[in-house]
């Protein structure tokens, strides 16, 4: 084997024993630092970064040296321009894992010291559609610096920007839908209107708010289908949000019962019933006659809860065990069709 061509190998295999080296250096040095530190997440985290530092590491010696370019002598402009294509993508793939990274040690951060749920379901929602929005952007940036490597791209790009303002205009009509979802997410996400988490009423169907992202909105329903929702939806349209301000929430249920109920014997089952159920919250309660007819009367019993779950677990077992209370101590209170002679 020619001398020349055994040291360029010798080189290849030392610089990628020296990225090895570097990258388990770095994972050694955060592993003692969040050793030291255990209140602070974001090293530990960052250990993530290791894979992409060390092909950043890798590539940056290779292109440096170039043993590689040298190996193929008729290819050495096409393997310089791989491995600056390469090297471009993993600094933005490093990039990329560096602020999720910070971004979820700032979120896990404020978890911890935060006592609103609430404002942790805000937060926890705002710091998703940033990790998106600079995921989005960095892989934009990280593209546009390939395209840039290549001459004929940066010629192109000079002719461009005489009819930038031509192709705004014209890109802008043809992704006025894209963009309009784009900035309702980010209305959405620092607007608080809608968090993950929030038990909203979107369509006439009632669910919980499981994704955000810039484009859409994903709803679990109640019998585990998903309703994907455009986020423009909710900024152009109204809808039920019964979680924003506070997840605690008020149920009420409607009985139509004979003039002869004992409402005050009633009343005190009801209490009795929530005093024992694990879904009222203890906050309020109450059992009035709330609208009466010729041949009935409308008792409307309101209870509240924790959140909707609960609401409506409380509201179907209320339903339930008051009627059965009413069938087995006065049935004669249930509603009757009189007939005259």
């Amino acid at each position: 084997m020619d001398l020349k061509v055994l040291s360029q190998l010798i080189a290849v295999a030392l610089t990628i024993g020296l990225t090895l080296l570097i990258g388990w250096v770095a994972d050694k040095a955060l592993q003692r630092i969040a050793a030291r530190h255990p209140e602070t997440t974001v090293w530990p985290m960052l250990r993530r970064c290791r894979i992409p530092l060390q092909f950043v590491v890798c590539l940056g010696l290779l292109l440096a040296n170039a043993p590689l370019a040298q190996l193929f002598k008729t290819y050495a402009a096409d393997v310089r321009q791989g491995l600056l294509l390469a090297l471009i993508a993993s600094v933005g793939w490093l990039v990329n894992r560096v602020l999720a990274a910070v971004l979820s040690a700032v979120f896990a951060r404020y978890r911890e010291v935060a006592d609103d749920p609430s404002r942790v379901q805000r937060v926890r929602t705002q710091v998703n559609l940033l990790r998106r929005a600079t995921g989005a952007l960095v892989g934009l940036i990280t593209v546009g610096a390939m395209l840039l490597t290549f001459p004929e791209m940066r010629a192109l790009g000079a002719s461009l920007l005489a009819s930038a303002g031509v192709i705004g205009i014209v890109a802008g009509i043809a992704a006025q839908n894209t963009l309009g979802n784009f900035f309702s997410g980010l209305v959405i996400a620092f607007g608080d209107l809608v968090r993950i988490g929030d038990t909203v009423v979107v369509e006439q169907q009632q669910g919980t708010v499981e994704e955000i992202t810039l484009a859409y909105l994903v709803v679990r329903l109640w019998d585990q289908r998903r309703l994907v929702v455009p986020v423009s939806y909710f900024v152009s349209r109204p809808f039920e949000n019964w979680t924003r301000a506070d997840p605690h929430t008020t149920g009420s249920i409607l009985l139509h019962l004979d003039h002869t109920t004992p409402v005050p014997e009633l009343r005190e089952e009801f209490r009795k019933l929530l005093v024992g159920s694990k879904e009222w919250d203890g906050r309020d309660w109450g059992l009035v006659v709330f609208d009466s007819t010729p041949s009935t009367i409308v008792v409307r019993a309101t209870m509240t809860a924790r959140n909707p779950d609960d609401a409506f677990t409380l509201k179907c077992r209320a339903r339930e065990e008051l009627l059965a209370w009413i069938r087995d101590k006065h049935p004669g209170a249930l509603p009757r069709v009189r007939t005259g002679q």
